[in-house]
């Protein structure tokens, strides 16, 4: 039998098996309006989602406002200085609140957003990216609240007691409060960040573990960037929390065989 007699339907027989791991499978041609689209489908879940956490966290901002006060213990006493401060400080409040619990939220669609541009290899991380990425972010939170907070407001309440009655605007100490919690939960997304990086084979175990001594000096400058108080021992708190994420997320890849 020549080529041109064999059975059509045999040409469009596929080979069973299973399909490559670097198959794309959500991939497909979209036009720059598609894209466009899909972009705004993608904000509106976001911003949406944002709305509604701000204004749930605006509805119940005065118990948040006293839990977020107690890092400063007992001792410490809270004006405002100008009509209306704690109006607008309780904006500010549930702005950041909102931000920190749409967190994983926004993770997820942008995620959703570049799911087509991922392999069918690179998509089996995505769950546990998504989910160890909102875990980390929490568990940064709650660093800061009961450890990073407690260690800055206590630096600062007993230097000079003796002749400085401690009396804080409620605005100043938010603005420091707020701040420390939001930047330690984003620093604390190093380890998702590495796994991406291990995955995607741009970095291998290898590399990041030979790389300690950087990172150990990147830790100190970072704990004096990040963090909004200049006490040395919030500093030191979250360098040594920075180099404890960064080898287990090179420990992470490590076991991921990359």
């Amino acid at each position: 039998m020549t080529v041109s007699e064999q059975d059509p339907q045999q040409e469009d027989e596929l080979p069973d098996g299973p399909e490559p791991e670097d198959e794309f499978p959500g991939e497909v041609e979209m036009t720059l309006t598609e894209h466009l689209d899909e972009l705004r489908i993608r904000l509106f879940y976001v911003f949406g989602t944002l709305a509604v956490a701000v204004s749930g966290c605006f509805v119940f901002v005065n118990p948040v406002v006293e839990w977020l006060q107690r890092p400063a213990g007992a001792g410490v006493e809270f004006i405002q200085t100008t009509p209306g401060e704690y109006f607008w400080v309780s904006f500010k409040v549930a702005g950041y609140c909102g931000l920190m619990l749409a967190a994983p939220m926004i993770l997820y669609q942008l995620i959703r957003f570049v799911l087509p541009g991922l392999s069918r290899r690179e998509q089996k991380f995505l769950v546990p990216i998504v989910l160890g990425s909102s875990v980390l972010f929490v568990v940064g939170v709650a660093f800061a609240y009961w450890v990073m907070a407690p260690a800055a407001l206590s630096f600062f309440s007993s230097y000079g007691a003796e002749v400085v009655k401690q009396t804080w605007t409620i605005e100043k100490y938010f603005d420091l409060v707020l701040v420390m919690l939001l930047s330690t939960g984003i620093v604390f997304q190093l380890p998702v960040l590495q796994v991406l990086l291990g995955v995607t084979g741009i970095v291998t175990s290898e590399r990041m573990f030979g790389l300690w001594r950087y990172v150990a000096v990147f830790a100190v400058a970072l704990g004096a960037v990040v963090t909004p108080s200049t006490d040395p021992f919030t500093q030191i708190f979250l360098a040594g929390a920075v180099t404890v994420l960064y080898f287990g997320g090179a420990g992470t890849v490590r076991l991921l065989g990359k």
